[in-house]
């Protein structure tokens, strides 16, 4: 009878708290000799790295930090910045890693928004740290990194990394949560319109990140991890927890480059690494002299942006096999996945490349990825065509925005996370993004993906980089404007590539304009077309006036 079911109750022995926390106790335990960490000639163990883990926990502990402060963090892709994914948990705090890209203002605010007892902040950034502290309107522990093999910098506090390292204990006896749903971190946003808003995660949805990862990437035991990927960005999409899980080893770079890479995987057998588009578009576009045969598989997961079909061909050219997911800061992350399917092995490079190009099916622990129609709805018919908003529901979904529940509302409304993301479903059910809702450009009524506009640049060999923006139009409403960032020693003019595009599309959907240079990009990665979006109306606003 029903009762008898419901009679059970859960116990100490039956229900532990979710946490990620406990793979670094199980894999210290199993293997405390392999190699955790390499960072140029430092290399560490599991017994090594739990034990710095665990006295940098009791130090930040004595020091007053404890339940729900929130700890601030301002640093590379270092050592310490991956031990501070587990020290800071372990004492019951919540972890908020500050993008290194930002300026004074908008670290100042995080600060403040954030409620941060402390920062961890390396010296290398102290010209945005120094005045960033002063300004915050809450008093601060601040603790320096001072990393040897760094660019140096200012020291901003009375006492160092190593400090608490030193005089923190080794045995130090931490519980994990008592509740799941606790927070664990603070993710803000990239803020591109307005002030960026904080992202909270809990125990629950990074332990289930973290088991649905080796699944979907099909991770093998003990990998060898190239920490490509910022870890202030999703806490480096949980791969600090995930790698952990598994007893592999990190391999940290302070500077990504084509150089660094390509050296790191020769130098320490690097078998999977993380990246942006941009990070394809660098290993294919690097020098000669920099580039190195791949004397065994790499794995790249690639997210941030939809990758051209042409980046993922290129890429796959040099021996790196590549798997496009998809997420956002508010999911942990990546939650779908461009899962392979048998019948694509016949495809022609390029037709594998674009089929490899979309965002796919949800990860095993996503519980759903649809695309809704944004009036009605209901899901759109999986033709390829017809196009509506991504949403997603499961528990690597966050808690909410941190101190704005209309925000949180407004997002989860409807029962689903609502990405902002457009995208079709093809017949197979594989979504594929057109575009940002917002950057969608309608043209004489038409709309055009600057997405697709996109993928054709990115086809001609003289385009390293391309991002395609509405530029206002007197006549047609708004145009697309394309900003190329060319290869070295390329030379095209303007008209040439619009005629190129013109070739290979609709004509109504070419560049009507191209302008040259050096695209801004955020610490990740991603083009930051809003940037873009202003010089295009800052321009026409120009031609207007003249």
């Amino acid at each position: 009878m029903r009762e008898n079911f419901e009679a059970f109750e859960k116990t100490d022995a039956n229900h532990v708290a979710l946490s990620p926390l406990s793979f670094l106790k199980r894999t210290v335990s199993i293997f405390p000799d392999r190699v955790a960490v390499i960072y140029g000639d430092y290399q560490a163990s599991w017994r090594e790295t739990y034990e710095r883990i665990c006295k940098l926990a009791s130090s930040l502990q004595r020091l007053g930090v404890g339940q729900g402060d929130t700890v601030a963090v301002m640093a590379a892709n270092t050592p310490e910045l991956f031990e501070l994914h587990f020290a800071v948990p372990m004492i019951g705090a919540v972890l908020n890693t500050i993008n290194t890209r930002l300026e004074v203002d908008t670290v100042a605010y995080i600060l403040d928004h954030g409620d941060a007892k402390a920062i961890v902040t390396d010296t290398a950034f102290h010209k945005v740290m120094g005045p960033a502290i002063q300004s915050a309107n809450r008093p601060l522990l601040v603790i320096d990194i001072v990393d040897a093999a760094g660019p140096g910098g200012k020291r901003l506090g009375t006492q160092t990394y190593e400090d608490l390292i030193e005089n923190g204990d080794a045995g130090f006896a931490w519980q994990g949560p008592t509740d799941e749903w606790q927070a664990l971190s603070l993710n803000y946003t990239s803020g591109t319109s307005g002030r960026p808003k904080g992202v909270v995660y809990h125990h629950r949805g990074s332990y289930l990140m973290s088991l649905g990862t080796p699944i979907a990437w099909e991770l093998p035991r003990h990998p060898v991890y190239l920490y490509s990927v910022p870890m202030f960005h999703c806490n480096g999409w949980g791969h600090a927890w995930t790698m952990t899980l598994l007893a592999g080893t990190f391999v940290c770079l302070r500077a990504v480059t084509a150089k660094n890479i390509f050296a790191a995987i020769e130098e320490h057998g690097v078998t999977h690494l993380g990246g942006a588009p941009i990070v394809l578009s660098m290993l294919i576009n690097a020098a000669d002299e920099d580039k190195r045969p791949l004397q065994h598989p790499v794995k790249v997961m690639t997210a941030g942006a939809p990758p051209p079909a042409a980046v993922l061909e290129a890429t796959k050219a040099l021996g790196f096999e590549v798997m496009q997911v998809y997420g956002l800061t508010e999911t942990y992350g990546h939650v779908t996945q461009c899962l392979w399917r048998e019948e694509w092995d016949d495809l022609s490079a390029s037709e594998q490349a674009e089929v490899q190009s979309w965002q796919g099916v949800a990860f095993p622990m996503t519980e759903e990825a649809d695309v809704l129609d944004r009036e009605t709805g209901q899901p759109v018919p999986w033709d390829g065509e017809t196009q509506g908003e991504i949403v997603l529901q499961g528990n690597t979904v966050m808690k909410g925005y941190y101190k704005d529940p209309n925000a949180t509302a407004q997002a989860f409304a409807g029962g689903r996370f609502k990405s902002g993301d457009a995208a079709v479903r093809h017949p197979n059910g594989y979504i594929q993004i057109k575009d940002r809702l917002k950057d969608v450009i309608i043209s004489g009524g038409e709309n055009i993906s600057s997405v697709e506009v996109e993928g054709v640049l990115y086809k001609h060999p003289a385009v390293a980089a391309a991002a395609v923006v509405a530029k206002p139009d007197e006549k047609w409403g708004e145009v697309p404007c394309a900003f190329v960032e060319l290869k070295p020693d390329a030379d095209i003019s303007a008209e040439e590539l619009i005629d190129f595009s013109r070739q290979n599309m609709a004509g109504f959907k070419r560049p009507k304009e191209v302008v040259f240079g050096e695209l801004p990009k955020t610490a990740t990665g991603k083009i930051q077309k809003f940037v873009l979006r202003q010089r295009a109306q800052d321009a026409a606003q120009g031609a207007d006036d003249t």
